[in-house]
Order: C-alpha cells, then sequence, then structure tokens
C-alpha cells in the first residue's frame, strides 16, 4: 500500500531520503561514540569496518534488487499501445499527441483548456510517467490496454530522463505534422518549444515514486503543469510540490456507483477519494475536481457530489459529458450514455444550487460559493469557478472571470518558492477570461480567431434552442421567426404530450415508448426526452 506508513513512498526508490536519513543517524552515532575519546581506539576499527562493509553490502543487495525489477510494460501490452500512437519512454512512461494539438496547429481550434485556462494547445504536451493505474473506469478511452497496481513494483527510470526524452518525441512528432493540408507554419515553428504538459495520457502519474522531481524539471524547462490524478493516492497528494493545476477526478459520487463506475483495486477507493479532496484544501495552487458525466450512470447524485467537492474547496469544478470511445470487451458504454452539451449545462446549474445551499450553512470551512463561469461546447464541457477566487466586480458594475494563467507568473513564482521565496497562492497567477469563452457566449467557447471546420457533407439543422427544445436559428445561424417557429412550437408539443402520456402512472420521467401514426399505420419508437427532438439533425452538403 502507497499510503502505509510516512515513508512507503521513499522506500520505493533507491537513495531515498529515508534511506538517507538513516545513514545519517548511523553516521553520527559513530562521530558520537568517536568524540568521547577523540580518536578511535584500535580495539573499536573492526566494529567500524564492519558497521561500514554491512552498509556497502546493504546498498549492494539495494541495487541488485532494482536491477531485479520488472519492467512494467510487457511486450504484448507494449505492442498494443504502439499500435495506437503512444511513443514509449524507458520502461513505464509515454507521450502521444494529442488531436487538438493537430487541430490548433490547422487553425480549427483548442481544446477546453484554452477556453478554460488560455493555453496554447498546440504547445500542449501529453504524457505521463506512469502507465499503470489502480482503477479500470469503464469509460477509459484507452480500453485497458496499459499495466494495472496499487503499488510502485517495477523498475524506475530518472525524472530527468523521462521528461528529455517525452520532449524529444513530442517534438519528432511534431515535425511529422509539417505535411498535413492546412498546418499554419508559424505555429508549427512555435510547437517545436513545449511550453504546457498535461499529465493526463494514461495510468496514474503520481504513482510514480519521483513525481515531484518530475515536475520540477517540467517547471526547470518553464513547462506548466497539469497533473490529473484519480485520487487514490492521497499521501502523494499531500506530499506534492506546486503544481500549475492539480486535478482529482470525482467519476462517482457514491461509494457504489465509485465501485461499479471506477472497478477500483484497493478495497477502501472511496475513502482514498474522500482523503485526496480533503489535501486539497491545504493546496496554494489551483485545484479542479473533475466529473466525468455518464448519462443514466452518475448523472443523478447533484447532492452527494455537492458534499464532494465540499470537501475539497477547490477553485474549479470541471464537468465534461463522457465521450464514446467504441466499443470493446472492456466496458458495456454506448452512444445513449454520452449527454448533449445542454444536458451537462443543466447539471452544471443543479450542482451550482446544490452548493449554493450548502455555502449558505456557513460555519468554520464551508463551502464556498462558486458559478457557472466557461463552457466549451465542442468537447460538451463546463466550468464552475469559486466567485472568492476568480469573479471581479468592476467599478462600472460589469463584471469578469479571471479563470486564465499567468504562466511566466507561476514559473517566477514555482521557482522562487524553491529557492526558499516563501509560498503562493492561487490568485497570484490569474489571467482575465477572454469574453467568448465566458459560459452564455455566442462562440460557446470556439476562439473566434479560428476557424470552425464541421464534417464534410453535414452541419446542423439547428444551431440554437430555447429552453424547451424548441429551435430558435436554423442551420446558417439565423432567428426563426413567425409561422416556421409557431410550426416547430407545435411539433415539440404534440410531442410533450405523447411522452406524458406513455408515462402515465409512472414515478417521475422515465424513458417510454411512444406512438406515431404515419399514413394509418402506427409505429413505435422509444424517447428519452421530448426536448431533443430537434437535436443532432443534419442537413446535406453545403
Amino acid at each position: 500500500d502507497l499510503d502505509d506508513g510516512k515513508g512507503a513512498w521513499d522506500d520505493l526508490s533507491e537513495g531515498s531520503a529515508q534511506d538517507s536519513g538513516e545513514e545519517d543517524d548511523d553516521d553520527n552515532g559513530d562521530d558520537d561514540d568517536e568524540g568521547s575519546a577523540g580518536i578511535a581506539d584500535v580495539e573499536d576499527m573492526g566494529g567500524v569496518m564492519a558497521k561500514t562493509e554491512a552498509k556497502a553490502q546493504k546498498k549492494s543487495r539495494r541495487r541488485k534488487k532494482e536491477e531485479e525489477k520488472k519492467e512494467m510494460v510487457t511486450p504484448k501490452q507494449a505492442k498494443a499501445l504502439k499500435k495506437e500512437g503512444y511513443k514509449l519512454i524507458g520502461s513505464h512512461s509515454a507521450v502521444k499527441l494529442c488531436r487538438w494539438t493537430k487541430h490548433q496547429l490547422r487553425g480549427r481550434g483548442g481544446c477546453y483548456k484554452h477556453s478554460f485556462y488560455g493555453i496554447t494547445s498546440y504547445q500542449c504536451m501529453e504524457a505521463t510517467p506512469s502507465l499503470a493505474c489502480a482503477n479500470k473506469c469503464t469509460f477509459c478511452w484507452r480500453h485497458h490496454k496499459n499495466p494495472v497496481g496499487r503499488t510502485w513494483r517495477w523498475k524506475q527510470d530518472e525524472p530527468e530522463f523521462i521528461v528529455g526524452q517525452a520532449v524529444e518525441e513530442h517534438v519528432k512528432m511534431i515535425k511529422g505534422t509539417k505535411g498535413i493540408p492546412g498546418v499554419v507554419m508559424e505555429r508549427w515553428e512555435e510547437a517545436h518549444t513545449v511550453r504546457h504538459c498535461a499529465l493526463s495520457l494514461v495510468g496514474e502519474p503520481i504513482m510514480y515514486p519521483r513525481i515531484n522531481d518530475l515536475l520540477q524539471e517540467l517547471h526547470r524547462r518553464e513547462i506548466s503543469t497539469y497533473l490529473v490524478t484519480n485520487g487514490q493516492h492521497p499521501e502523494a497528494i499531500e506530499r506534492l510540490v506546486p503544481v500549475t493545476q492539480l486535478y482529482v477526478s470525482v467519476d462517482a459520487a457514491t461509494k457504489e456507483t465509485l465501485e461499479e463506475i471506477d472497478r477500483p483495486l484497493f478495497k477502501d477507493a472511496f475513502e482514498r477519494l474522500k482523503r485526496s479532496l480533503r489535501y486539497l484544501r491545504d493546496k496554494g495552487q489551483r485545484t479542479v475536481a473533475r466529473l466525468t458525466i455518464v448519462k443514466g450512470w452518475n448523472s443523478e447524485d447533484i447532492d452527494d457530489y455537492a458534499d464532494l467537492i465540499a470537501l475539497g474547496r477547490v477553485s474549479f469544478v470541471e464537468m465534461k459529458g463522457v465521450t464514446f470511445c467504441g466499443t470493446s470487451d472492456a466496458s458495456n458504454l454506448n452512444m445513449s450514455n454520452s449527454p448533449w452539451h445542454h444536458e451537462v449545462v443543466e447539471f452544471a446549474e443543479k450542482l451550482r444550487r446544490r452548493l449554493k445551499v450548502l455555502n449558505g450553512r456557513g460555519g468554520a470551512g464551508a463551502c464556498p460559493e462558486y458559478e457557472l463561469a466557461c463552457e466549451h461546447k465542442h468537447s460538451c464541457s463546463v466550468l464552475l469557478a469559486r466567485v472568492d477566487q476568480f469573479k471581479e466586480v468592476r467599478e462600472d458594475g460589469t463584471t469578469r472571470w479571471n479563470t486564465w494563467i499567468d504562466y511566466e507568473g507561476f514559473q517566477r513564482l514555482a521557482k522562487a518558492e524553491k529557492e526558499g521565496g516563501g509560498a503562493f497562492t492561487v490568485t497570484d497567477y490569474k489571467a482575465e477570461c477572454p469574453a467568448w469563452a465566458v459560459i452564455g457566449a455566442e462562440e460557446e467557447g470556439f476562439d473566434p480567431t479560428e476557424t470552425r471546420v464541421r464534417k464534410k457533407g453535414k452541419k446542423p439543422l439547428y444551431t440554437k434552442f430555447d429552453a424547451g427544445g424548441v429551435p430558435t436559428h436554423d442551420s446558417e445561424g439565423v432567428e426563426i421567426l413567425g409561422a416556421e417557429r409557431s410550426k416547430l412550437e407545435k411539433k415539440m408539443e404534440d410531442e410533450v404530450k405523447k411522452f406524458k402520456k406513455a408515462n402515465e402512472g409512472r414515478a417521475g420521467d422515465e424513458m417510454s415508448v411512444v406512438t406515431d401514426s404515419v399514413r394509418g399505420r402506427t409505429k413505435e419508437r422509444t424517447v428519452e426526452d421530448p426536448r431533443l427532438m430537434f437535436r443532432g439533425l443534419t442537413v446535406g452538403k453545403y
């Protein structure tokens, strides 16, 4: 167990702080014995030499034991990972080119972290120092081709080697994009310099025993860090050095649903998650509770989610609809489990209201107040942010959100703290979020300096909807008025009536089978939510 004992993690690596401490204690004991006589007696020389020899043998055994450890990834696993585009580094790390990196290289938009926090997606490297994980999540987009484990029991590579090789492999992949149609050459050249690292590729990065050294090596190279952990190694979270932004994945709100969704190896997984969230309270830097919404699995436990978030008093709550990544033997999810963006927004609003109730109770350690700050519709993502840390009211009464990051400022602060310059906090490196990324903006989180490209051959029939699901704007973004709007409203009214009739006698709104009459013939179909009837419709090639 990585968390059993104060020095459990230190025992995982040769030359650890704990080992050094033991040797220093022994040395100090020798000095005290000798100090009483000023010089060692001849009779004592044999004992001193024996002790020195014992230490040398101990180190030799430790080195031999380290050499005998297995590599994390088996040949079969390595083959599967390489087939999916992973570049393996050493014996337990990997890097892969993110699709959003390629998107923004072509001027086609950045990821949600660009909208929420201002990263440059084409200068972001996605990597991990540990391919192993303590969970086997149902929605894992890697289909469990990586190893699993609760403790580190493999060979261990140096952090400088991992970072150096990761950057080198990432830049090689960037060079390989030069021939992709539409690549903006100025961006392509800038992409050779890595500015951000998302430690979220696969596995559990925090399992790597020297994660702090790895983070500091990235910061030494002026690379910002986004570290994502699944909350199964709480004491490792407690010991972390400053991270640009630290995530804990909250995949479920109850013990039962966590075991069902994450399928953890630890029997006390839910307690570990709660301890991890509590440790976030004491972090001076930005912290995030990341919720992956799986429709029909974890999308209803609002009150329980709020209680968990209150434990951590996190800076942000990210909510993202699960992405369906195809069928596999490791998961039984399908497209019906992926929520629409408006459903994620509704979930976020319900969660905000519940957090507001907890905030109103007051008292020591009360839950902070949160509000909806940003959205990125393309990736079905919504951001709740702490009002006290990121919302600013100007003199003219208008407000702005400061969810973006002053990356140069963070690097200066992290360097100063490492050199003994004192701790820093969340508000010391915040920056203004642009209006287009704020929730409710017309751009819906899509950077207007980029070019939006839809799949060839089709585009949405309707682009905007009212609260009841009735379309308000057509495929060209033109407002729908008059008779055409009335016709759509009538269709929605009829759909709602059919749904309610089919749901009579049931507790709440459930998925129902409704009956349509088409040219004198009846036809049955399944309806989950009548408000979705116009969404997903497309028009032909344009």
